[in-house]
C-alpha cells in the first residue's frame, strides 16, 4: 500500500466554541487534543497558541506550556507549530521556533489579502492583508533552518509553490521541506479538484506534498490527493465536519475518519515513526 502522512491542525487562531464546542483553548486542552489525534492515527500535530479565553495569543510562555503538555502525552509526535500572524513583529512570529526548536513549523511561503466573507450577510467578518514579503520569508527560514526546524511551506495559491525556487536557489530551504496546498480561503486559490490537481502539478519531482483543503470540501479534496500521492491535513481548525455532516466531537474523530478514507482508497497511513523517516525529522532529545 501507497503510504500517507496524516497531519491534524487541533484548533487554528480563529475558529471558536461558538462555532464548534469541541474546539481546544487552554495547554492542556491541546495536549489531550494531541493524544486523541495521535491515537486516531495522526503522526503530525500543527498548533496556534490561544489565550486560555480563546484569544490568539503569542507569548512564549503559552507556547512553552503547549510544548510541555504535548510531550508528556505525545512524546514522540511530530510537532508542527504556526508562524502565520497580522499585526505583529517578524521577531515575535518566529520566537517560539528558535526557544522550543519543534520538529516542524508553518512557512507561509507569500503575501495575500486574507479574508473571511458571509454571503448571507454580505459583510466580511475578517479582512487583512497576509504580508510575508521575501526579506521577512528569508529571515524565517534562517531561524528555522540555525534550529534544525523542518519547514512546512503553506502555499496559498501557484505563486507560492514558485517563491520556493529563489530561496531553494539559495540554499535556505532543505530538501525535507513539506509542501502544504492551501486551498479554500479567500484570497487564496478555490477548493476544487481542477486547482488541486494543477497545484500537485507544481511541485518538484519527489518532495512530500499535502493537501489542506479549508471547510466541508476537505474530504474530497483529501480524496484527489491520495490519488495523486499526496498527503492531507484534517481538524478543527479546517474543518467542524465529519464526511456524513456530524459537526466533529474532538480531533480524534477527524482523524479517525482521515484514515478510514486513506484505507478506502488503498492507502495505508504512515506510523510516526515512518513519517519521521519519510520527512527525515529526527526525534529531538
Amino acid at each position: 500500500m501507497n503510504k500517507i502522512i496524516l497531519s491534524c491542525a487541533l484548533t487554528g487562531a480563529a475558529t471558536t466554541r461558538q462555532q464548534c464546542p469541541a474546539i481546544p483553548y487552554t495547554p492542556k486542552e491541546l495536549g489531550e487534543e494531541a493524544l486523541r489525534a495521535q491515537e486516531a492515527g495522526a503522526s503530525i500535530v500543527h498548533i496556534h497558541a490561544r489565550e486560555d479565553d480563546g484569544r490568539p495569543s503569542w507569548r512564549l510562555e503559552v507556547f512553552e506550556k503547549i510544548h510541555e503538555e504535548v510531550r508528556k502525552r505525545c512524546p514522540h509526535i511530530l510537532i508542527n507549530y504556526s508562524t502565520g500572524a497580522v499585526g505583529i513583529s517578524k521577531e515575535e512570529r518566529i520566537r517560539h521556533i528558535t526557544a522550543l526548536k519543534p520538529d516542524m513549523a508553518a512557512f507561509n511561503m507569500g503575501s495575500m489579502n486574507y479574508a473571511i466573507y458571509s454571503e448571507k450577510n454580505r459583510q466580511f467578518y475578517f479582512n487583512a492583508v497576509f504580508a510575508n514579503p521575501f526579506d521577512e520569508m528569508q529571515y524565517y527560514v534562517e531561524k528555522m533552518n540555525e534550529v534544525g526546524t523542518v519547514p512546512e511551506m503553506e502555499c496559498f495559491d501557484t505563486g507560492h509553490i514558485r517563491n520556493a525556487e529563489p530561496l531553494r536557489h539559495m540554499g535556505l530551504i532543505p530538501d525535507n521541506a513539506l509542501y502544504s496546498l492551501v486551498m479554500g480561503v479567500l484570497g487564496g486559490i478555490p477548493a476544487t479538484t481542477e486547482n488541486l490537481v494543477h497545484q500537485a502539478h507544481q511541485i518538484p519531482a519527489g518532495k512530500h506534498w499535502q493537501v489542506i483543503g479549508i471547510s466541508r470540501k476537505q474530504w474530497q479534496l483529501a480524496a484527489v490527493a491520495l490519488t495523486l500521492g499526496g498527503s492531507f491535513r484534517v481538524g478543527l481548525e479546517d474543518n467542524f465536519y465529519l464526511p456524513n455532516g456530524e459537526m466533529a466531537k474532538s480531533n480524534g474523530e477527524c482523524v479517525e475518519a482521515g484514515v478510514q478514507l486513506a484505507h478506502m482508497l488503498g492507502a495505508e497511513v504512515a506510523t510516526i515513526a515512518e513519517a519521521r523517516t519519510m520527512l527525515a525529522i529526527s526525534p529531538r532529545n
